[in-house]
C-alpha cells in the first residue's frame, strides 16, 4: 500500500538533531522528499541519508529565511528547539523561554505565510504542572503553571500550542500537536552540561564514576519513549490527526529514577555503586503518560519496552562513543 509520505515534500526543522535525524531517516525510507534546514551546517547525524536529502543553510529565527526554506513544500515537521537537562533549564529559564518562544512563533508564522497546508508542532510533557493528576491526561496541559525546574521551556511549549491553534483557526493550517514524554535512544545528546537523565547517567557510568551520584531522592518517576516509537507517533499524528489538539506521545511504563539507574548499571555490566544527592532537585515528582488518547484517536501504541530500548542505546554507545 502506498505510504502517505511517498512523494511529499517535507521540511524537518531540527532534522540534524537527535530525534529529527531519526525522523528524517524514516521519511526517506517511506519515499518523502526531505529538506533539512540547518544554521550550523553540522549534519553528522544524517550520515546514512545525507545524499538523499536536501540540506539548506537557514536561520529559522528569521522570517524571510524560514519562508525561503518552506516555499513550495507540502508539510513542515517542526522539531527545532533549544533543549537541555534539569540543571540548565532550572538556571536559564528566561533564555529557554525567549529562544524557544521566538523560534516557534517564527516557524509557525512562516509556514502559514508560505502556503504550507499541514504541519507538526512538537510540544513537550514539560507543559504539565508539578502536581498534575496521574496519569497525565491531555486536558491538564494548561492547568496551573509548568513544573518550575522546566518553567521557561514549559511556558514556551504552551505558547507554541496556543499559537498553532490560533493559526489553524484563522488561516486553515492543518496542525498536529504532539506532546512527547522523555525520549531516548542512539544519537542522544551526551554533553554533560545539556544532557537529559538517561544519556547523562550513561556517560558517567562509562566514564568510571563510582559511586554514581544521582540527582535527587531517586523516588521521582518518569515515562520514557524510545526514539523509533516517537518517530512513528509523530508521523502518525501528522497523517491522521492534524486538528490542533495536543496529544501525548509516550509509553505507559513508569519508572523511578533509582530503578532506571540500577537498570543502566546492570545492562552496562559495570560494578558501579549508586548514591543519591538529595541536595539536588528531583524535578517533577511523578510523570506518568496517559496513552489512551493517542490510542483512541489514531491507534498509536509503543512497541519498545524500556529495558529493550536501554539495551539498544547502550549497544550504540559502546560502538560509537565509549573509549
Amino acid at each position: 500500500m502506498r505510504s502517505f509520505w511517498e512523494g511529499k515534500k517535507v521540511a524537518v526543522t531540527g532534522g540534524t538533531g537527535f530525534i529529527g535525524s531519526h525522523l528524517v531517516e524514516e521519511l526517506v525510507k517511506q519515499g518523502a522528499r526531505v529538506t533539512v534546514p540547518t544554521s550550523s551546517g553540522n549534519t553528522g547525524n544524517l550520515g546514512r541519508v545525507i545524499n538523499q536529502v536536501r540540506i539548506v543553510r537557514a536561520d529559522l529565527t528569521d522570517h524571510k529565511s524560514a519562508r525561503r526554506v518552506f516555499r513550495g513544500l507540502d508539510i513542515v515537521l517542526h522539531l527545532a528547539a533549544k533543549v537541555a537537562g534539569i540543571l540548565y533549564n532550572s538556571t536559564h529559564g528566561a533564555e529557554m523561554f525567549r529562544t524557544n518562544a521566538a523560534l516557534n512563533q517564527t516557524v509557525i508564522d512562516a509556514a502559514a505565510a508560505s502556503g504550507i497546508k499541514r504541519m507538526l508542532v512538537t510540544s513537550s510533557a514539560c507543559v504539565y504542572a508539578r502536581y498534575t493528576p496521574q496519569p497525565m491526561r491531555e486536558e491538564s496541559g494548561m492547568v496551573d503553571e509548568p513544573e518550575p525546574t522546566n518553567g521557561g521551556y514549559g511556558w514556551s511549549k504552551r505558547f507554541a500550542e496556543v499559537t498553532a491553534g490560533l493559526y489553524a483557526g484563522q488561516f486553515g493550517l492543518e496542525v498536529a500537536i504532539a506532546r512527547p514524554f522523555n525520549a531516548y535512544g542512539p544519537r542522544d545528546n551526551f554533553d554533560p552540561a545539556m544532557s537529559h537523565v538517561i544519556p547523562g547517567l550513561i556517560t558517567r557510568i562509562y566514564s568510571g564514576e563510582n559511586p554514581l551520584k544521582v540527582w535527587g531522592s531517586g523516588k521521582q518517576t518518569r515515562s520514557f519513549i524510545y526514539v523509533d516509537d516517537l518517530v512513528r507517533g509523530m508521523m502518525d499524528i501528522t497523517e491522521k490527526y492534524a486538528v490542533a489538539d495536543p496529544v501525548n506521545l509516550g509509553s505507559g511504563e513508569e519508572v523511578t529514577i533509582a530503578r532506571l539507574a540500577r537498570m543502566l548499571v546492570k545492562l552496562s555490566g559495570k560494578k558501579t555503586k549508586i548514591i543519591f544527592d538529595t541536595s539536588k532537585p528531583d524535578g517533577q515528582p511523578r510523570r506518568l503518560c496517559d496513552v489512551m488518547y493517542a490510542r483512541n484517536k489514531f491507534g498509536f501504541v509503543t512497541r519498545v519496552t524500556l529495558e529493550a530500548g536501554l539495551g539498544k542505546m547502550l549497544l550504540w554507545y559502546e560502538r560509537h562513543l565509549s573509549s
